[in-house]
Formats: structure tokens, sequence, C-alpha cells
């Protein structure tokens, strides 16, 4: 792909930015739940990211990243909130994460972990503009509750009753100041949140999490077929 300008940085979470990229190109294809690797023009440095948008935003001409506020683009220190406007370089799509072929039309559970959202995020836009009506659920978990990113994107699908949506802080550092659930994702959580026993796990977040959340799927005896997972 040709260089794409850094049109926006804005705060996801105190340790995360949004970047929106405006894309000379809209016929990049990519499947939800894919990355790119991007870095800045001139620079010798790509980094791996998830992409956070479903394709039809790529086919309007844009895409969106989820970033490390500190460290973007492999330069330690860098906020890309300081660099917008410059261009960046993006390669890919590449990883081979997202719903299987197979899958189309299943009912879903997206499991994820910190800056593990981001391709869920793609995943679940994605399903939402597909004409099958097959039920999806989110189980999302995150240090503190000011660490979830598209927190407030989420929570409105899921009053409009498009997602079912649970999140959890797993270090309630402020007891009273979070009105949701406390503590790690387990197996009731999981076991509340399968919209069917049939259903397919995408699983994405730290190693240990990913390791943790496929064990417990297992035990509740979804197939391991049927999970999905990316680190």
């Amino acid at each position: 792909m040709p260089t794409v300008l850094l049109r926006e940085a804005v705060r996801a979470t105190p340790r995360t930015r949004l970047l929106r990229l405006d894309l000379p190109d809209p016929s990049f294809a990519f499947r939800a739940g894919q990355a790119v690797m991007a870095g800045l023009s001139g620079a010798p440095t790509r980094s791996a990211y998830s992409i956070a948008s479903p394709p039809s935003l790529a086919a309007r001409g844009s895409l969106e990243l989820l970033v490390p506020a500190e460290g973007a683009f492999g330069d330690p220190g860098l906020d890309p909130a300081t660099v917008v406007g410059r261009s960046l370089v993006v390669e890919g799509p590449i990883g081979g994460f997202g719903v299987p072929p197979e899958a189309t039309g299943a009912p879903l559970l997206l499991v994820g972990g910190g800056t593990g959202i981001a391709p869920l995020r793609s995943v679940a836009l994605d399903q939402l503009e597909q004409d099958h009506a097959a039920p999806m659920a989110l189980v999302y978990s995150a240090r503190t509750a000011d660490e979830f990113a598209f927190a407030d994107e989420f929570a409105a699908l899921g009053r409009a009753g498009r997602l079912l949506v649970h999140m959890t802080v797993t270090r309630d550092e402020r007891p009273g100041e979070w009105p949701g659930r406390a503590g790690r994702i387990d197996e009731a959580l999981l076991a509340a949140s399968l919209p069917t026993p049939d259903a397919w796990c995408l699983v994405c977040g730290p190693a240990g999490f990913v390791t943790a959340a496929t064990a417990t799927l297992r035990a509740l005896g979804v197939p391991a077929g049927r999970i999905v997972v990316e680190r």
C-alpha cells in the first residue's frame, strides 16, 4: 500500500490512541480481525497493529488502528498525537484472525483483554453489517474502568439489543466508582455469555489471558475447533 495520511489521533484510553488514517486507495481489502504493519514514512521500523475498523470503512477511504500512547511505531516515548498530519507506511493485511468461512452466520462470542479489543471491534462491526441476524456477545476485560476502549460504543450497541456486552475490571483500585463487574473472566461469566452452546468463540489479548480464556471455554464444552485465538 502507498503511504497514507494520519488524519487524526484521539484518546481511546489513558494508554492508547485511536488513529484515523486516510486511504488514497479505497480498494484496500482485508478480513475483519486482520492486522497491518505500520510506521512513520522514512523511519526504519514498522510495528504490527490490528485493524480496529470494519472493511466497509476502508471502502469509504478510512482505516482505524488502536496503538500505544507511548512507543507507537517502535519509537519509545512517541505519542502519535504529536505526528498528526504526517505520512505513514502501511503494509498488509497480515494475520488469519477473524471469523472462519465455515462460521459465517453462526452465533459468536468475542472475548477480549486490553488492546485485544481492536480486532474484535472490527469483527463485531462487520458482523452487524451482515444480512444474517445471528446472536453475538462480547466479554471485555480491562485492568481499570478507564482502560476500556470503545466503552460508549459497545454500551450503545448493548442498549440497542444488537450486542450482548459484559465488561469486567481486574484491578478495582477505586471501589464504588465502577458500577459494573469486577474480577477476572471466569467460567460463570463465559457460561452466561455464550449465545448458544454451538457458538464460535474469538479470543484476543495478552498470551496469558488467551490461554486462560481458552482453557475455560474448553472446560465449558466448547470444541477446540470452534475457538479462534490471537495473542
